[in-house]
This record gives C-alpha cells, structure tokens and sequence, in this order.
C-alpha cells in the first residue's frame, strides 16, 4: 500500500509539473500539428487500462485524419500515414506529452506497460496468457519495453516487448521508475525514438 501510495504522488506531482514546464512544447507542438495536417490537434483512441478497464488516451495527433479508416493498423518505421512533423514529434516522444492528463485523470501512470486497445490484447492473450498481468497495474507514458525494445510494429514485436513489461511488473520500485525515466529522457535527448 505504501509503495501505490508513493507512486501515486510520484505521478500527480510530477505530472503537475511537467504540465508547467512543458507548456511551450504544448504550444509549438499544437501550432506544428493545425499547420502540417487537416484534422484535430489532439488524437483520441480507446485503450485498455488498470483491471481491463477502457479509457480514453490522448496524443498530438501524427498522422493523416483518417488513418484508420480501414480498421486497426499499427505503425510502421517507413509508414507513410505519419506526417512529416508526426515523424518529428515520434522521434523525440512528443506526441506522448498529452498523456500527462491522462495521468492527473488517474487512467495512468508516467511508467508502466503502455496501454494497447483491446483489437491487438485479445490476439496477444492467445500467444501469451501472461499478458493479463500487465492489467494489474496501471498502464504508463514510458514503459521498460518502451526504452528497451521502442514501438511495435507488429504482433510478433509487441510479445518481444512484453517480456520486458513482465519484467517491470513483478519488480516495480520507484527505483525503477526514476532510472525508466532518465533512459526516456535520453532517448527524447537523443531524438532516436523507435
């Protein structure tokens, strides 16, 4: 209880803050989305969260208005549904910076499994059954699997990921957390997200 209640705190506060802190990329990148693409600046899509619960994710919005129109279609390294300054915001993790409310709403955290939509989860679940433990705690903006393995582009990469999610869940620690977030912040440094 004491180790949910630190965590807690953990992501309100910081969240708070990088809210504050950020608002000038919150700007520039609501400004680069209206002016690079037609559509929402925001991207709103249902996921998968703490005990299975669906919630609602937000992100600055990457790619053309009607990037699904054919149905689920996860994203790709050569994709050429992500616009030029999507590509920008994925390299360096801004896309993900909406997520701070969805942290203050108390749908997630700032580190732990990222959350999927129920669309890949079932596909996923008949592999690899475990995947149900990721969903007991609450889904994060960074995750191990996010630092160590990046985006998955496929059923097959999203199980290698998983390994490193399960990994995280059975040794949670706000140890951990803190050196999760150094290495998203070197990667945001380093413009090298996957």
């Amino acid at each position: 209880m004491q180790r949910k209640n630190s965590k807690f705190i953990f992501d309100v506060v910081f969240s708070g803050l990088f809210v504050v802190i950020l608002s000038p990329l919150y700007l520039f990148a609501a400004i680069g989305v209206k002016l690079s693409s037609k559509g929402p600046i925001i991207f709103k899509q249902k996921r998968i969260g703490l005990h299975a619960k669906e919630f609602t994710i937000y992100k600055f919005r990457s790619m053309g208005k009607d990037a699904e129109k054919n149905g689920p279609e996860l994203s790709s390294s050569h994709d050429n549904r992500i616009t030029k300054f999507g590509q920008f915001m994925r390299r360096t993790r801004l896309d993900e910076i909406p997520q701070f409310f969805n942290v203050l709403k108390g749908d997630m955290s700032i580190v732990g499994p990222r959350p999927e939509r129920k669309y890949y989860i079932d596909q996923i679940v008949e592999v690899a059954p475990e995947f149900r433990l990721l969903l007991k705690t609450k889904p994060g903006i960074t995750s191990l699997g996010q630092v160590k393995f990046g985006y998955a582009e496929n059923i097959e990469q999203m199980l290698e990921r998983l390994k490193f999610d399960i990994i995280y869940v059975k040794n949670m620690s706000l140890y951990l957390d803190f050196k999760i977030l150094i290495f998203t912040i070197l990667t945001i440094i380093k413009q090298d997200g996957k």
